[in-house]
């Protein structure tokens, strides 16, 4: 392995314990100000580390070439699904942006990011966990994939569990 492909791999491990620790940390908070702190800070290294991942793909993989990474998206795409489409770079996109739109939004202005609809929070929530299960479960492969349905069904496991209880054991 090379020195781009280890920081490639290694930047979106750090991303994904971040993402897993601050989801966990938010569910298990029911707004007491320590888990929320620890939960911010966990979401923005695993943003920051996911930023960090974007630009060694595109450094190392991709020669900053939007196009290459289109088609890099697309072969992978046609492997899994026999469909040749390269159309989920712009997920990725969108991803990073929601992501780093999160973590600004919870520094800049922490009590509008509090107050924020619940249907929204549900709805970024949900657009995430979908991010991670495809690119880590669905694309993903080897430890990355394991590790992947680790916090995945965690994650699922643990918002079932507040969920649960928020309501007083009725779902």
């Amino acid at each position: 392995m090379n020195r781009g492909e280890l920081l490639t791999r290694l930047t979106v491990w750090v991303a994904l314990c971040g993402y897993a620790l601050g989801a966990a940390m938010l569910l298990l908070s029911r707004g007491r100000m320590p888990w929320l702190g620890r939960a911010r800070w966990a979401w923005s290294v695993g943003c920051a580390f996911f930023l960090a991942h974007v630009v060694c793909a595109f450094t190392f993989f991709h020669g900053w070439s939007h196009d290459d990474a289109y088609r890099a998206t697309a072969r992978q795409t046609a492997e899994m699904t026999g469909v040749r489409w390269g159309g989920g770079i712009f997920l990725n996109y969108l991803f990073a942006a929601a992501w780093l739109g999160d973590v600004l939004w919870w520094w800049i202005a922490p009590s509008g990011f509090a107050r924020r609809s619940p249907r929204l929070a549900a709805a970024w929530h949900a657009f995430f966990f979908f991010m991670v299960f495809n690119g880590t479960i669905v694309f993903g492969k080897g430890p990355v994939r394991w590790f992947g349905a680790v916090i995945c069904v965690g994650l699922a496991a643990l918002w079932w569990a507040t969920r649960r209880s928020r309501s007083g054991g009725k779902s």
